[in-house]
């Protein structure tokens, strides 16, 4: 198909079907103005907001351990970085609470960070984490096994994805 048998054909529908195009039309640009990449976290602490790149934090020091994902069924290959010593780099302490801001608008404050059984994944046998596969940011909890039951999901409520942003509550 060239440019001007498409022209032709969106006129037609344009033409024939007004209200279908222009649904079409709002769907096409409700879809282009949705983020396809998250590119950076927001770490917020009070006044200041900085935004790091993702690639920025993929290049610090990190850890790949082999678990068990519920939600997958099956054990996945995750690399990322101590949350604890990322907050601590971060905020200078482990903040008593943070509050998380998620690509899906889903927010949510909790404490009790100051545990380095808190990995933030990045990649997920050996893929950058997206928006699709829950990233590109993802807390786990990697000392679960002994006082968890897989099969039960709500035992993992605590697990955050698609982290857009993260903010220190004093």
């Amino acid at each position: 198909m060239n440019a001007v048998t498409l022209i032709v054909a969106i006129r037609c529908c344009a033409y024939h079907y007004p209200k279908a195009f222009v649904a079409c039309i709002l769907l096409l640009l409700s879809w282009l103005s949705m983020p396809v990449y998250a590119q950076a976290l927001s770490v917020i602490n009070g006044e200041k907001t900085t935004a790091l790149s993702l690639n920025e934090l993929r290049q610090q020091p990190t850890i790949t351990l082999s678990i068990f994902d519920p939600f997958q069924g099956r054990e996945v290959d995750m690399h990322g970085l101590e949350f604890r010593r990322f907050l601590i780099n971060q905020f200078g302490e482990v903040p008593p609470a943070l509050h998380f801001t998620t690509w899906d608008d889903y927010e949510v404050t909790l404490g009790g960070w100051d545990d380095p059984k808190w990995l933030m994944v990045t990649e997920e046998d050996g893929e950058l984490l997206t928006l699709r596969s829950r990233g590109p940011l993802r807390l786990v909890d990697q000392a679960y096994n002994d006082q968890r039951d897989i099969k039960n999901l709500r035992e993992f409520n605590d697990w955050i994805w698609m982290i857009r942003s993260i903010e220190a509550r004093w």
